[in-house]
């Protein structure tokens, strides 16, 4: 059985569920594992980390075995490396998506961050093989072993040109034309880690058929308005939903963010900049507050922010509902933090919060 690692701060669990399930339509028989649970055959399990305990981790594979896998593609993070969560394992492919501000709550620097996705490079069989972001300012640093390169910046897998709407991504690749239902230039990184290693496994890949998971760009028609939940909760993934929806010229955008509890608080003030900046208003509002207080989560965001241009509802739920208010005509609302979650930890208790099922009861009533 040959496993495929995917690190990066942004774009693993979209990319690695796009994959699981390319190789799943070619017949070629894959589990996932990831945020968003244990994949495999029909049956979905619930995880409690990206990647799991090294003991949960080696039962997932041995049961993937089991079935019959040729082929396990799971994300990696920079936690799961630094506590030896894949010790042992060793990787066929591996995959750098990108490398921004995030968990330096638990790394300290970008250059600690940094390292510590690196050691999943290292743990690549002789012959094996990565996939390297050639956009990302840290590229030269994963670019060892065999790799290939993507990105709009000359590499082995070039995108040419893209075009957004609200039906989908049209985006060129090699000069090659294809289409998918994901929207978003950060979606097209993602496809285009998939086209690559289909390619290098010698495998057709319709991506049409591809679709994201739950909590990545979900979208509600709503009137003539649209609703998108994401689960962006770094500053650049904030940034990138944001500009991805600003290039279908909605005549408004608002923003409904939160921060977690007991994360790393430098990216607090950096993501309420950016809802600002790129939003027309945005709503600061709880997130997974955990141990700390909502009130002093949202401190931190606005402490020093100059844009005047938002409010604060510490109720989720009251949040969404004004946001929803707010939409008039051709206007979009983007509900962003928490995607395919159905919970929120306060304390150390989850209580049932599924930001989808929220907007569509709100919509209903």
């Amino acid at each position: 059985m040959k496993l495929i690692g995917i690190t990066g701060t942004n774009g693993k669990t979209t990319t690695a569920y796009l994959l699981y399930q390319a190789l799943n339509n070619s017949n070629i028989k894959c589990a996932y594992i990831g945020t968003i649970g244990f994949y495999l055959n029909d049956k979905i399990r619930v995880l409690q980390n990206t990647t799991p305990d090294i003991y949960e981790l080696y039962e997932m594979l041995l049961e993937s075995v089991d079935e019959n896998c040729e082929y396990v593609v799971m994300e990696v993070s920079s936690i799961a490396l630094s506590l030896n969560r894949v010790q042992g394992l060793l990787f066929d492919i591996a995959v750098f998506t990108n490398l921004t501000v995030d968990h330096l709550d638990f790394h300290k620097t970008m250059e600690e961050y940094m390292h510590e996705k690196m050691k999943l490079f290292n743990m690549l069989k002789d012959d094996g093989v990565c996939f390297v972001n050639n956009d990302s300012d840290y590229s030269t640093y994963f670019k060892i072993n065999k790799y290939f390169t993507y990105g709009f910046n000359k590499s082995d897998y070039t995108i040419n040109s893209y075009n957004l709407s609200i039906k989908g991504t049209k985006f060129k690749l090699n000069n090659l034309d294809y289409s998918m239902s994901l929207i978003g230039k950060h979606n097209i990184y993602n496809m285009t880690v998939v086209l690559a290693i289909m390619d290098y496994l010698k495998c057709d890949c319709d991506i049409s058929y591809l679709k994201h998971p739950k909590g990545r760009m979900d979208l509600i028609n709503y009137h003539d308005n649209l609703i998108v939940i994401d689960y962006a909760h770094t500053p650049d993934a904030v940034l990138n939903v944001i500009k991805t929806v600003r290039e279908i010229n909605p005549n408004h955008i608002y923003t409904i963010i939160g921060c977690g509890g007991n994360r790393d608080k430098s990216k607090r003030p950096v993501m309420a900049f950016i809802a600002t900046k790129y939003s027309d208003k945005a709503i600061f509002t709880s997130d997974n507050p955990r141990y700390e207080k909502a009130s002093d989560i949202i401190e931190d965001m606005t402490r020093g922010l100059q844009n005047k241009n938002y409010e604060i509802d510490q109720n989720r739920k009251e949040a969404i509902r004004k946001g929803i208010q707010m939409l008039e005509n051709n206007d979009i609302l983007l509900v962003l933090g928490k995607g395919h979650e159905d919970y929120q930890i306060i304390g150390d208790v989850k209580y049932p919060f599924d930001d989808k099922e929220v907007v569509l009861n709100i919509i209903r009533s």
